[in-house]
């Protein structure tokens, strides 16, 4: 059977005792790194009632997954197998989806323990007050990728939660200036450690004090959802111009779901 650990995302004494006993009784990790889950497990043995495992440690990452379930796939189903991010709740955004596809595809057993997210602990922060949201993940790191998905974001009538490394946070905050400086934003660096910090204000307010800010460590960042615009007012005015069909119908699918076809369609037949 295959376990999906989650792992704190700062403070280890988020760890569970659930999963402290899923460790002990468990044969195999996979890991995103084995190095970072060594440290933790050493650190968990230190600090509480906890049996450092004397197992294999592998590595299972996007470059090596695919690969890696070829090696070891025959031993989900034959042993006690865990999977652990680096920090956080497994699978969200981390190549553990080819686990659990595969799981799923040869009808193997597995279990998924709840814990510390990063997504669920920024948002419960933010004070935002929508109830919903999207999780975006991280945006692509450069090019017309990242501005295309940035104004996706932006254009997004629900909060939008975003994860951004370090050296890009700055950058990500000048970008989202550029499209909409009184955007409200939120965000949280470092959660749960030591240097955890919470910051709310307009795009303009916050990018002002990154001059003060220490930009190392993880950052969650939450964009309010674009304020979606009343249309019957404009559809209304619209539909009244004395203007010829075709740039009519341009001018309403603007304002509209329907496509300027369609538009054009309906107002000759009028």
């Amino acid at each position: 059977m295959l376990t999906f650990v989650p792992t704190p995302i700062g403070n280890p004494q988020d760890i569970t005792i659930r999963a402290l006993r899923i460790f002990e009784e468990s044969s195999l990790f996979l890991c995103e790194d084995t190095r970072e889950t060594k440290r933790l497990l050493r650190l968990l043995a230190e600090r509480f009632e906890f049996d450092y495992p004397d197992v294999e440690f592998l590595s299972f990452h996007e470059h090596n997954g695919e690969t890696r379930l070829k090696e070891i796939g025959s031993r989900l189903q034959a042993e006690s197998v865990v999977y652990v991010s680096d920090a956080g709740m497994p699978v969200i955004s981390d190549p553990g989806q080819l686990l659990v596809a595969y799981c799923q595809a040869q009808d193997i057993k597995y279990d998924v323990l709840a814990g510390a997210s990063a997504v669920t602990t920024a948002y419960a922060a933010s004070g935002f007050e929508a109830g919903s949201f999207t999780f975006f993940g991280f945006l692509p790191s450069q090019g017309a990728k990242r501005h295309t998905a940035l104004i996706e974001v932006m254009n997004s009538t629900y909060n939008m939660v975003l994860y951004e490394a370090p050296h890009r946070i700055q950058k990500l905050i000048e970008e989202i200036l550029l499209i909409d400086e009184n955007r409200e934003l939120f965000l949280a660096k470092e959660l749960t450690k030591k240097f955890q910090h919470y910051y709310r204000g307009d795009a303009k307010g916050i990018l002002a004090q990154f001059e003060r800010i220490n930009t190392k460590g993880e950052w969650v960042v939450i964009i309010q959802a674009k304020e979606e615009q009343p249309k019957s007012l404009y559809l209304d005015e619209l539909l009244v111009l004395d203007i010829a069909p075709k740039l009519k119908a341009k001018l309403l699918a603007k304002v509209t779901d329907k496509s300027t076809k369609e538009w054009y369609n309906e107002l000759i037949a009028k």
